[in-house]
């Protein structure tokens, strides 16, 4: 199998309405923006999908570099075809996102020819999987109390929190939840990097006192010593490497410092499909769990193939709170039967992938 061409497809990204936020200083939902599908096509005649929110930044690497790079590969070469972006990567400086869609249309490809969903290419460990409500930020503690009990009488049973990014202020929020729920919730928080050490300590000792289960990017994953720092000085379990760049290797650092209560791993900032699986195994290795961040049909699959996952992050961005269709009355995500990752029902939706639709465009928290 060969590929034949290399395509990008723009596509225009309506604005989030009613828009939301993350934390104060940090965007949410964005504005109208241009997004793009990869197309790969085959010699077989086997297509292969991927979709961005940065459709400009997308249609520049393709026609700068990588449609060159890729024209006549074979598409099942996954592991070479990765590694060579690596290597482009070291002078282009790409994206991580931008990586992750070339990889995402391979392994389309490759589920497609083997005439499977991906989760079963990838060698499925569950049909289904709980889903917690991962919110947006609220206006005030009684309205995330209000979100918190609409959230399970929708049936999720878990839910994080991201809040306003003030120390004290997400400090007695994460105490109020989890008065008001009890303690048979699981509650997780996600500071969207929003702290340097000194208060990122101050409201990690909250969380323990309210026993959360994570403690989520608490601050920017420049310095794996911040984060070993942190881990000494609190006892909630820490959720590194969101973001880090250089997906299973800057993950590798921080568990081999010692603070990595679980890890991050994903399909869109941390190297695509196959870096998610590279991330995931890693992290077994340790017994640690992995856990995939953000919501949409490619990280559905991984949920449903990666064995230390517990969890699938669904967003919850309004009030009234709207559970997302992928969520069913139980609070569970449950397995797909169409080969491939599924994108042509999102590209019957007027182009636009309905999980960015749900996240406002971009999902950056």
């Amino acid at each position: 199998m060969k590929i034949t061409s290399v395509d990008v497809v723009q596509v225009e990204v309506p604005a989030y309405d009613p828009p939301f936020v993350w934390r104060k200083g940090l965007s949410g939902s964005e504005p109208a923006v241009t997004g793009a599908w990869l197309v790969l096509k085959t010699d077989t005649g086997i297509v292969g999908l991927s979709f961005t929110g940065r459709g400009a930044i997308l249609q520049d690497a393709v026609e700068r570099r990588l449609r060159a790079e890729l024209l006549g590969q074979d598409p099942l070469a996954r592991e070479y075809l990765w590694n060579r972006l690596w290597e482009s990567d070291r002078m282009e400086r790409y994206p991580v996102a931008l990586m992750s869609v070339i990889d995402i249309a391979l392994w389309d490809i490759g589920a497609k020819a083997a005439g499977m969903p991906l989760h079963q290419l990838l060698g499925s460990f569950r049909s289904e999987i709980p889903a917690y409500a991962s919110t947006v930020t609220y206006s005030s503690i009684e309205e995330y109390l209000d979100v918190a009990d609409q959230c399970l009488e929708l049936g999720f049973t878990a839910i994080k929190l991201h809040a306003w990014g003030d120390p004290r202020q997400d400090a007695k929020l994460s105490l109020a939840l989890r008065e008001h729920v009890g303690p048979d919730v699981p509650l997780m928080y996600d500071g969207s990097a929003g702290f340097d050490l000194l208060d990122a300590t101050y409201v990690g000792k909250a969380l323990a006192e309210a026993d959360y289960l994570w403690y989520e990017e608490p601050m920017r994953e420049f310095s794996v010593t911040a984060y070993k720092r942190l881990a000494e000085r609190v006892d909630v379990p820490l959720m590194v490497c969101e973001v880090a760049e250089g997906a299973h290797m800057a993950t590798a650092d921080f568990i081999a410092s010692g603070c990595a209560g679980a890890v991050r791993a994903g399909p869109g900032l941390r190297g695509g499909i196959t870096g998610a699986m590279r991330t995931a195994h890693l992290a077994d290795s340790f017994l640690l769990r992995a856990e995939i961040h953000g919501g949409g049909l490619a990280a559905r699959h991984l949920c449903l193939a990666i064995s230390n996952t517990t969890y699938y992050e669904a967003l919850v961005d309004s009030n009234p709170v709207r559970r997302p269709a992928e969520v069913d009355a139980s609070g569970n995500v449950t397995a797909t039967t169409t080969p491939g990752i599924g994108w042509e029902s999102e590209w019957a939706l007027n182009g636009v992938p309905a999980a960015l639709l749900e996240m406002g465009a971009v999902n950056f928290h």
